[in-house]
């Protein structure tokens, strides 16, 4: 039952939520992680919801399953272009444009001595991989305004579905690094206090 003593639903905490305070992780792109500008949680909607026709008015009814959202990170590319390869030989893993054999790399991550080991052990499962070891969990990390953790946004299954393109112009006066930016789809989002 909702509680109606005014003294008992007095706010608590009136510090406001700064967009700059944040930090992301997920562990297959360390070095993007460091240059993570700008993410989103996002935002969740239903689906699948329903109008019942009345001679009176229409009635609306809720849906049965609930629509996620893409994941969007920007990150700053640094110098050598490692952390934007990061992410676009995991699209290329998941992809495998020119052979099978880029699939199971992405699987078991590029280790020679662990792809041989899998063939000798099932030939047929090396060359199908595993699926799941292709995503990876991420979290959000909400910090206060004294930069300590507060909130904690876990995504479930992550894995990335584009992965935008890099723009060099020689004719730019301002010294500009270039961004990019990434978008994940997942399975589920949650919160956690800390």
């Amino acid at each position: 039952m909702a509680e109606f003593n005014p003294l008992k639903r007095q706010v608590t905490n009136m510090d406001f939520a700064s967009p700059s305070q944040f930090r992301f992780q997920l562990l297959k792109i360390p070095t993007v992680e460091y240059f993570v500008t700008q993410v989103n949680i996002p935002g969740i909607s239903f689906g699948g919801d329903a109008s019942l026709s009345t001679p009176f008015s229409t009635i609306h009814m809720m849906g049965d399953n609930i629509d996620f959202a893409d994941l969007e990170v920007q990150f700053l590319v640094n110098e050598d272009l490692s952390n934007y390869r990061e992410i676009h030989d995991w699209l290329i893993g998941i992809g495998f444009p020119k052979n099978r054999e880029q699939f199971t790399q992405a699987v078991q991550g590029g280790n020679p001595e662990l792809r041989a080991a899998s063939k000798e052990n099932d030939p047929n499962k090396a060359s199908a991989g595993n699926p799941a070891s292709l995503m990876s969990d991420a979290t959000l990390m909400i910090l206060t305004n004294k930069n300590n953790p507060k909130v904690k946004v876990n995504f479930k299954n992550v894995f990335p579905t584009s992965l935008s393109g890099l723009d060099y112009n020689s004719q730019t006066t301002d010294s500009e690094q270039l961004t990019a930016s990434v978008t994940f789809k997942y399975d589920i989002y949650e919160f956690a206090s800390l």
